[in-house]
């Protein structure tokens, strides 16, 4: 199951309000600092959100005072190119674009794949999440093999695979990170 649209920076986005056509918009940006600014409600942070999730804090703004009982709607109109880094032990790593959302296998496939000294259940995944900096350590033979989900990667994640190639802090992370598949702050 492929994992729900997370809103990016610059994506444009529809939101209606039914019944409230003076708070509906055909297209509504999300600024570069990821939040969108709505009427009523004022700033919101859009970026990783789902739609769902966007249209649900909206409904929460507009319900506390404003509306009885709102019902709104976010669709995405379109989604801005993001970049995701990819290193490490990959045919040709670099810098490669996506619209909206990847996978970690497509990002690896976009790379050229893992080089014949790739250790391939020692890939991080760092993101921003909150404001901070975390981590995640994958195991891509288990992804292959249906064992996890493929995960989803967001504009903006740095992919690291493969022992030989993480130093320093990546190293240290991967000894102090306590699970696999899941973001932790380091």
């Amino acid at each position: 199951m492929q994992p729900s649209y997370r809103i990016g920076v610059l994506d444009v986005l529809s939101v209606r309000v039914f019944q409230e056509p003076e708070l509906s918009f055909e297209q509504i940006a999300v600024d570069a600092s990821g939040t969108i600014n709505f009427p009523l409600v004022g700033e919101i942070t859009a970026v990783g959100r789902t739609p769902i999730e966007l249209s649900e804090e909206i409904e929460r703004g507009l319900g506390t005072r404003f509306i009885r009982d709102p019902q709104v709607v976010v669709g995405v109109v379109s989604s801005a190119l993001q970049r995701v880094v990819v290193e490490g032990s990959v045919s040709e790593p670099g810098v490669y674009e996506i619209a909206g959302t990847s996978s970690l296998l497509e990002s690896i496939a976009r790379a050229k794949g893992l080089t014949e000294v790739a250790v391939d259940d020692e890939v991080i995944v760092f993101r921003e999440i909150n404001g901070e900096r975390q981590g995640a350590v994958f195991n891509v033979r288990h992804i292959r093999e249906g064992r996890v989900p493929d995960p989803q990667i967001l504009g903006g994640d740095r992919i690291v695979v493969g022992f030989s190639a993480v130093r320093g802090v990546y190293r240290d992370f991967l000894r102090a990170a306590p699970l696999f598949n899941v973001f932790t702050r380091f």
